[in-house]
This record gives structure tokens, C-alpha cells and sequence, in this order.
């Protein structure tokens, strides 16, 4: 009798767990299916604003209609407009010796010009520098320069340009003197604040065809106008609706780099290559449909639950801040956030899970006590970091960010789904299911916690203001997103939405003279700092 029993145990134990492992086969054989779709190269990298985000966004809707998770408001794809870099625009024109330019061939304007908005006309004669009339100067001042791959082209005819309008010059236009193995490109994404005169760029061979050896001069005609890049990019999202008085937020990005021309690609290769990424961030987004499934299975209902897959978080958060602009979500019925990021690359060995976010409220703490037990846990208490809770942190919405952390694939184009831990990440998943499952029995309004600004990630200086740049604004001064609090912007009393314009004597036009003006500065400095509020010049004082 003593032996059938411990017979019937081993059986009922073979059961149980043969029964655990075939429901955890199947997760791991869902996500790896969705992850492999998303991060094929038929999506092309899932760029935002492009074929193959709408590729994944339609798959994306898919599955929802596949697991009965009705839209939310009315459809799953949300489409949102967004800026992102500049773009010659049709009615530019060169005329050079009296031939038209083929624009970014033979020559075009700078992408840090500003637009003429009338046609210049004049015989030019190079290197001879006449106050009212455009002045054709040499790039290269040191022939080293020209066959120098690191020659920072972009600043130096900034810098030089900005010196020319001082003397009087009417535009600038560099030319190519020596005939560079790297010559100069129009950068649609630079860095350089937009100048409000013309700066234009001549090839060698332009220069050496229309200029040189022309005693007499050379007639030119400008036409310049630079105008921002204007896209659509789409968000997805499902909701289940309870009737609930709160919601709860699941989300994760699904866009990635395209062939990573957004310029955050890490590949040091010449040739084209898509970077699929699987784990940054197809992981996540395979993650948020099982996290879905299992809401619905399970029908927990004492939250409403919007799920949301972003795009444009590679470009600056730019599809979650359209999200929760567009759709006014708040602090008033929004009860907390969790986003999933990169959650597909767990060490077998350490275990090791970053939560972010810990910080924003006093009920994140029982959480990552439990975490302990099955993950080495690295904790950043910031709502602030580099990913799409931040947007929902900076409207006073509780959050919590999964992460497994960075590895040598991270915006590459070896991000491939081979790589991908499924176990690790359904690990991942079932912990954070946990939380919501546990927050569902309470159905309460979770209490909110400001915190510091997270460093992890960030670009240092001597000295910082403590605020959450708008990357995405362009017109003109740096537009404050969010402010950290006991930091030198918020005791300044800058608030969001404030547009810095001057950091003491330094006129601040974009991001570049913004952090060329932090570096001036030293800790316990006090300097005077302008911003347009309401289109208003406010003036206050900041000690750094």
C-alpha cells in the first residue's frame, strides 16, 4: 500500500509538471512566433513611418482580433504626425555659371540654412569678401582635412559662416578646394542649430568647371528653402473595458532602426544592412500580446486594461508622447503604467532584471521583493529613463519599466531572433503578470511618487539643468518635456512646456548650443536663463 501511494505521488507529480511544461512550451512557441515575424527582414527594421512599421502594426492587430481584445476607441491603428529632420524643399534652386545645380549632386544648401526668400544675384569672385554680397569660401584650410573622415565639416562652416554674417556677408558658399575623399552631404539629421541666413555647399567639380580661373567672376543665383520632414507614424492599441472607475496601462515600442539611418545605429559596417531588431524591441511587443492573452483568459476586471504598442520610441518617445497627448490620459483615471523594453535577453547565469521606475510609488516596493527570489535585481527608482514610460511618469501615471539589460547586438543588425532567450523571456513575462493579477485584487488608484532623474545612459556634463528635453522640437531654443524636482530648473522655477532661448550670455537656437552652453558652466554658478512661456520671454535665476 505504502509502495502504490508513493507510485500514484510520482505519477500525479509527472502529471502536474509534464502538464507545466507543455503550457510553458507553447508560450515560448507564441512569442517565438511573433518575434520571429517582426524582426524578419521583410519588415525592414520596423523604422517608424514606413512600410514595414505598417507591416508590423497590421500583424500587431492581428493577433488582437485573433485573441477576442476588442480596440480601443473604435480602431487599433492610431495614427500620429511627428517631425523629424529637415529636407530640401522643391523650390530650392542653384544657378552657378549660369547651369542649374543638381541639388545634393552638384551642390545644395546646408541643412542648418536658413531659407532665402527672395532670389540673390551677383558676380562672385572667390575668397574676395565684400560686405553685402555672398561669399564663396574655401572649405579646406588645411588639405589634411579633406582626406580626414573625422573633419567635423558641419561645425566648421557653422562656426565660419556665423563669423561671415558678422562682416556682412549676404550667404556663404563653401566649395570643395582640394576635391575630399569625404566630401560633405546634406545631413537631414543634424545636430547644428539652424542658421536664419544661407549657408550652401559646391563640389570640386563645380568648383573647378564654374569658378576657377574665372577672372571676371561667376553669376549666382540662390533659391533656398529648408522645411521639416513631416511623417505619420501609427500606434496600436487594444483595451478591455470593465466599466472599471480606473485603467491599467500595458505597453512596449514596436518600431526599431530601419537600415539605422535614424544615426542610433552602433554597426561600424560600410555595407546596408537591416536591423531587425528582435530584442529591441520585438521582444517587448511579443511580450505585451501574451500579457493581453493571459488578462483576458484570466478575466481580471477590476482595472480597465489599454494595451498600447508604440512606434517612433527609437525617434524620442515620440509615438507614446502622441498617445497620451492625443488620447488625454492622466493621473485621474490611469491607475499605473508598466512597459516592457528589451525583455528578451535574460542570463541564463545571473538572472539579472532591471526595474525601473521603482520609485514612483510606495506599492513598487513588495514587487521588487519578489523579484528577488528568482532575479538578480538592479533597481532605478527614476520615472524618467529612456523608454515609453517616461511619457506616462511626466503626467503624474505611476510606472514600471522590465528590462534585461544591454548586450553587443543592441542597434545592430545582429539583434536577431536566434538570440533571443524565449525561457528567460516568458520568466520575465510571468513575473510581471504577477503584478498585475496582484493589483487587480485591490483595484485601487496607485499612489504617485515623484522621483530624481535617472543618469543610466545619459551624456554628462560638469553641469546639468535637470530637465527632459524635447529631442523632436525644431523651432528654435530646446522645449523643456519634463522637470526633475530639487534639480537647478525646477528651484529656477522652469516649467514643461517652457522653451529655453538663453543660458546667461549664450543664446540657445537648438540642441547643439544647448549643451555647448552646458559645458561653460560650473557646479554652484549662478547665470540667468530665458524662456518663452505662452510665446512669452520670462527671465529667472538658476544656480547650477
Amino acid at each position: 500500500m505504502k509502495h502504490c501511494y508513493s507510485l500514484l505521488a510520482v505519477t500525479f507529480c509527472l502529471f502536474v509538471n509534464g502538464e507545466a511544461f507543455a503550457k510553458k512550451s507553447k508560450i515560448v512557441k507564441h512569442i517565438k512566433q511573433d518575434i520571429e515575424y517582426l524582426a524578419s527582414d521583410s519588415l525592414e527594421g520596423r523604422r517608424a513611418a514606413t512600410e514595414g512599421e505598417q507591416k508590423a502594426a497590421a500583424y500587431i492587430e492581428l493577433q488582437y482580433k485573433s485573441k477576442q481584445i476588442p480596440p480601443y476607441r473604435g480602431s487599433y491603428q492610431h495614427p500620429f504626425q511627428f517631425t523629424y529632420g529637415r529636407e530640401i524643399a522643391p523650390a530650392t534652386k542653384m544657378v552657378i555659371g549660369n547651369e542649374t545645380m543638381k541639388l545634393k549632386e552638384d551642390a545644395f544648401p546646408m541643412s542648418f540654412s536658413g531659407n532665402t526668400k527672395s532670389t540673390l544675384k551677383s558676380n562672385i569672385l572667390p575668397d574676395v569678401l565684400e560686405a553685402g554680397d555672398i561669399w564663396l569660401i574655401a572649405l579646406y584650410t588645411e588639405k589634411d582635412d579633406a582626406n580626414d573622415a573625422h573633419f567635423d565639416y558641419e561645425k566648421s562652416m557653422s562656426d565660419r559662416a556665423k563669423e561671415a554674417q558678422k562682416q556682412g556677408a549676404s550667404a556663404v558658399i563653401f566649395y570643395d578646394n582640394i576635391g575630399s575623399k569625404y566630401a560633405p552631404s546634406f545631413n537631414k539629421h543634424t545636430e547644428m542649430d539652424m542658421l536664419d541666413f544661407t549657408v550652401a555647399f559646391i563640389s570640386h567639380d563645380v568648383y573647378q568647371k564654374h569658378i576657377f580661373n574665372k577672372k571676371e567672376g561667376v553669376p549666382i543665383e540662390l533659391n533656398i528653402a529648408i522645411r521639416k520632414s513631416e511623417f505619420t507614424g501609427t500606434n496600436v492599441a487594444a483595451y478591455i473595458d470593465n466599466k472599471a472607475k480606473y485603467t491599467a496601462v500595458i505597453g512596449a515600442h514596436f518600431d526599431h532602426l530601419g537600415y539605422g539611418e535614424p544615426g542610433s545605429s552602433l554597426y561600424a559596417g560600410k555595407d546596408k544592412q537591416v536591423h531587425n531588431g528582435a530584442d529591441d524591441n520585438a521582444s517587448g511587443t511579443a511580450g505585451l500580446l501574451q500579457m493581453a492573452k493571459w488578462v483576458k483568459k484570466d478575466k481580471l476586471k477590476n482595472y480597465n486594461y489599454l494595451f498600447v504598442n508604440f512606434s517612433a520610441e527609437e525617434l524620442g518617445l515620440l509615438g507614446s508622447k502622441a498617445f497620451v497627448k492625443d488620447m488625454k490620459l492622466d493621473s485621474n483615471t490611469i491607475a499605473y503604467m508598466i512597459n516592457m523594453d528589451m525583455i528578451g535577453r535574460l542570463n541564463d547565469s545571473t538572472h539579472a532584471l532591471t526595474i525601473g521606475g521603482v520609485g514612483t510609488s510606495p506599492r513598487w516596493g513588495e514587487f521588487v521583493k519578489a523579484a528577488k527570489k528568482d532575479f538578480k535585481v538592479a533597481l532605478d527608482s527614476s520615472g524618467i529613463g529612456p523608454s515609453d514610460h517616461t511619457s506616462f511618469y511626466q503626467v503624474g501615471i505611476p510606472v514600471l519599466f522590465l528590462f534585461t539589460g544591454l548586450h553587443t547586438d543592441y542597434h545592430k543588425p545582429s539583434d536577431d531572433a536566434d538570440k533571443i532567450n524565449y525561457k528567460g523571456e516568458v520568466m520575465v513575462l510571468k513575473y510581471g503578470y504577477s503584478i498585475v493579477k496582484a493589483l487587480d485584487k485591490k483595484h485601487e488608484k496607485i499612489p504617485f511618487t515623484t522621483t530624481k532623474q535617472s543618469t543610466v545612459g545619459k551624456v554628462r556634463f560638469k553641469v546639468t539643468l535637470g530637465i527632459m528635453p524635447d529631442y523632436s522640437f525644431s523651432d528654435g531654443g530646446v522645449r523643456v518635456d519634463g522637470v526633475s524636482d530639487d534639480r537647478p530648473a525646477q528651484k529656477a522655477g522652469i516649467k514643461a512646456g517652457d522653451v529655453i532661448i538663453q543660458l546667461g550670455d549664450i543664446k540657445v537656437s537648438g540642441m547643439q548650443s544647448y549643451m555647448e552652453a552646458l559645458s561653460k558652466f560650473k557646479s554652484g554658478q549662478t547665470v540667468k536663463v530665458t524662456v518663452l512661456r505662452n510665446g512669452k520671454p520670462v527671465e529667472m535665476q538658476l544656480t547650477f
